[in-house]
């Protein structure tokens, strides 16, 4: 690391765990993985994600070469998705923190009631 604390590389990595880790990316991620091919509309119906956000969040997937979009002349026209070999590479550790956070609700929901009782407890008396 450099003498004036600066990280070169932590700008570009910030980068990438700003779309990676955002949720609408790592659900996606997960649903194609489990699924290999969807189509728009089933990826929403899946997610419960607003067409906007589903269509910003593929895009930016498809950018970072993560995301396939193969789209087929027919009618009425037709959209899949699919994981690339990157994207695949990558479903590894987005299970890891979907089994994580599976496994710790419990603990993480007592923590959050704790904390507001605490809160609440503080702000009326």
């Amino acid at each position: 690391m450099p003498k004036d604390g600066q990280c070169p590389e932590c700008s570009r990595i910030n980068e990438v765990l700003h779309r990676v880790g955002d949720r609408w990316s790592v659900l996606i991620v997960i649903s194609l993985a489990q699924y290999d091919v969807l189509r728009f509309n089933e990826l929403k119906r899946h997610l419960g994600i607003s067409q906007r956000m589903l269509s910003l969040t593929l895009r930016e997937l498809e950018r970072d070469g993560l995301v396939n979009r193969t789209y087929h002349p027919t009618i009425p026209p037709k959209v899949e998705y699919s994981l690339t070999e990157l994207g695949q590479s990558f479903k590894e550790p987005v299970y890891a923190l979907g089994k994580w956070a599976l496994t710790h609700l419990p603990v993480i929901d007592e923590a959050r009631a704790e904390y507001d009782a605490a809160s609440n407890q503080a702000k009326t008396g």
